[in-house]
């Protein structure tokens, strides 16, 4: 005989390595909402990185090693547009695991044109070991936000003392990733030449919900001459990790933003009278869906500050 009762109920879980996040459709506990089934992971060290088949390996340089020591050492806490060109940059969210925890992860694999998902680290930890065995992610980005409840608390330049116990951090793709492609293919970057931060905009496309989480995608600006636009099209569409092709190429209007030159996160950059706005899904979108959702608590990189990672930034995942 079926249980009228539990025949109607609909669950589904993530499970990775220390990480057990369910969601009901009917009723949960507290439990099953975020559970931790194993100890609290710590950042693994490269000599303890095992080999997984078909995965990216990890490359450190001198170059990535001696970047994290003066983000570490609060040397350099600026925009990393142009930065270690050649390599993997990242966006990061960190909520605390339970319900926001499995949103989250649902909300980025719907929604994989703004939030391309690189990695996601386990419970506790702040080693991505996929992608950058060694680093620490409460120090080797050069500015965090911290949000409550939706509200920007606060920007600093070290989260160590108010990483969670029971976080889930997420790292997502970074157009920043291709800069070096289309620095090589003959377009430069606006950004870097005015030594600025990319503008990036709040817009009117919905991203498709996930739970309690929801808004509207937010987008990078880059001005390309009219001529290059189809060479930009065909570079950026070879890093589906770091967004891809753009969303939008000139009509700033057509998805919602009045001014071009007053963007919301970043800085406004000139364009010139032989070049059009492109845009780009970008990774600052998950900071408009905490806000606009009012979560409870997370950790963000700040925008336009990224984490780079060990791998190449053309690599195939």
């Amino acid at each position: 005989m079926i249980n009228t009762e539990t025949s109607h109920m609909q669950t589904s879980a993530i499970h990775l390595k220390g990480i057990k996040i369910s969601q009901n459709t009917t009723e949960r506990s507290n439990n099953e909402l975020g559970e931790i089934t194993e100890p609290i992971s710590t950042p693994v060290s490269v000599s303890e990185q095992q080999e997984w088949y078909g995965a990216p390996r990890p490359l450190s340089t001198s170059m990535l090693r001696d970047f994290r020591n003066k983000v570490r050492s609060g040397t350099f806490t600026g925009p990393t547009n142009g930065v270690c060109p050649g390599y993997l940059q990242c966006n990061m969210v960190v909520l605390r695991n339970g319900q926001d925890a499995f949103d989250f992860m649902l909300f980025c694999q719907r929604n994989k044109k703004a939030c391309p998902l690189i990695e996601v680290c386990d419970v506790g930890s702040a080693c991505p070991l996929g992608i950058a065995p060694g680093a620490d992610l409460r120090t080797d980005i050069p500015k965090y936000r911290i949000y409550r409840d939706g509200i920007l608390e606060e920007e600093v330049t070290d989260v160590t003392d108010i990483w969670p116990e029971d976080s889930v951090a997420f790292l997502i793709g970074c157009s920043f990733s291709f800069d070096e492609a289309l620095t090589k293919g003959g377009i430069p970057l606006r950004s870097v030449e005015q030594n600025k931060c990319v503008p990036m905009y709040k817009t009117n496309l919905k991203c498709r919900s996930s739970g309690s989480l929801g808004g509207n995608v937010v987008v990078s600006m880059r001005p390309v001459k009219a001529l290059d636009v189809s060479k930009m099209v065909e570079i950026t569409s070879k890093f589906p990790h770091a967004h891809g092709s753009p969303i939008c190429i000139g009509c700033p209007d057509a998805i919602g933003i009045q001014d071009v030159n007053k963007p919301d996160y970043g800085d406004a950059v000139e364009i010139k009278s032989d070049e059009v706005p492109v845009f780009h899904a970008c990774g600052v979108t998950p900071q408009n869906i905490i806000t606009e959702s009012k979560v409870s608590f997370a950790i963000t990189h700040s925008p336009g500050h990224m984490f780079i990672a060990d791998l190449p930034s053309d690599t195939v995942f």
